[in-house]
């Protein structure tokens, strides 16, 4: 004990007269550089490896599409052709069943999402939030194979009764409007697809519109109510003008969702591969319904090497879709959270 007095007080008198002349107290920080060099390592091997399975993944499909690119060229993409006995293929069946049901799902989803979005995050009493909430994004715990059998077996009668034979009696012999309704009311077609689409995308897009909606700073929103806005004034020139990039990145992620689903498509959208119009009531054919129907039957001949092509076409879209997004959203973070 007498021993470590000495020891203890040397120790604290040359701790302050280090503190005195303004020299820092010796630190005692136990430094692992390895754990360091290991987790950047792990790290930039995990980014390495998402890039090579991404360029693995484009290389199987260019090689196993390559008897039908160089078959077919680039006149695979507007040919409507797509006889298997013939051997004679084109995509645009699908390519064009696959945009359509896209952009209604969008056209759908979007609005409603934003008013699930406004509701929850302005409107909603505080009870009624949270459980509001999490049924919605409940919504998105559904597989898509249950949304296709619904809408076969419930939605699709439902539709044909009350939607597609009133309005064929209605707009019928309207000269534009008619050709968008004409074909048998069954239940099953582009419209019935992309309404589906749309409920499935619905989650995705209002759950990240909620989120970001709620990232919006309290002092902004309250400052404008003090001005006299109205919640629609705050809403669109305070919350919208602060978070569009998440806005549109919600977007985005729903039209994803919307051009790679499989299943759901399957079940309503009538597996035809032949074009008889652009009407939202005739039976039609998607990118991923077809391979998924075709795939395990198909001839290595041409006919698979036809629907490689196909997945490498959707393949482009969707990589088309994310650039677009990304240059979009790299253009209004420029502006994000500035007065406009």
């Amino acid at each position: 004990m007498s021993a470590t007095l000495p020891a203890n007080m040397d120790t604290a008198t040359s701790t302050m007269q280090g503190a005195e002349s303004g020299s820092k107290p010796p630190t005692h920080v136990q430094r692992a550089p390895w754990a360091d060099r290991l987790f950047a390592a792990a790290a930039q091997s995990a980014a390495w490896i998402t890039l090579a399975l991404l360029f693995g993944i484009i290389v199987s499909l260019v090689i196993g599409a390559w008897p039908a690119i160089r078959e077919f060229g680039l006149g695979f993409l507007v040919s409507t052709d797509w006889d298997p006995v013939e051997d004679k293929y084109g995509g645009l069946v699908m390519i064009y069943g696959t945009l359509m049901t896209s952009f209604i799902a969008l056209l759908i989803a979007v609005p409603v999402s934003f008013g699930i979005a406004l509701f929850l995050t302005e409107l909603s009493p505080g009870w009624l939030r949270r459980p509001l909430g999490v049924a919605i994004e409940l919504l998105a715990a559904v597989p898509s194979i249950v949304y296709g059998m619904w809408g076969l077996l419930v939605f699709g009668p439902i539709l044909a009764t009350y939607v597609q034979m009133p309005m064929q009696a209605a707009f019928g012999d309207v000269p534009v409007i008619g050709a968008l309704l004409t074909g048998p009311p069954v239940g099953i077609g582009i419209l019935s697809a992309g309404i589906i689409l749309a409920i499935m995308v619905i989650p995705f897009i209002a759950s990240v519109m909620r989120d970001v909606f709620e990232v919006t700073p309290p002092l902004l929103k309250e400052s404008a109510y003090g001005l006299g806005a109205t919640t629609w004034e705050v809403v669109w020139k305070v919350v919208l003008p602060y978070t569009k990039s998440g806005v549109v990145g919600g977007i985005m992620l729903g039209l994803g969702r919307a051009l790679g689903e499989t299943m759901a498509v399957t079940f309503v959208i009538g597996n035809v591969s032949q074009f008889n119009g652009a009407s939202l009531f005739e039976a039609a054919n998607s990118i991923t319904a077809a391979i998924a129907n075709e795939f395990a039957e198909a001839a290595p001949s041409m006919h698979q090497p036809a629907l490689m092509y196909l997945g490498l076409v959707l393949f482009f879209i969707t990589f088309c879709v994310l650039a677009f997004s990304k240059i979009l959203l790299a253009r209004l973070r420029r502006n994000e959270g500035s007065r406009t």
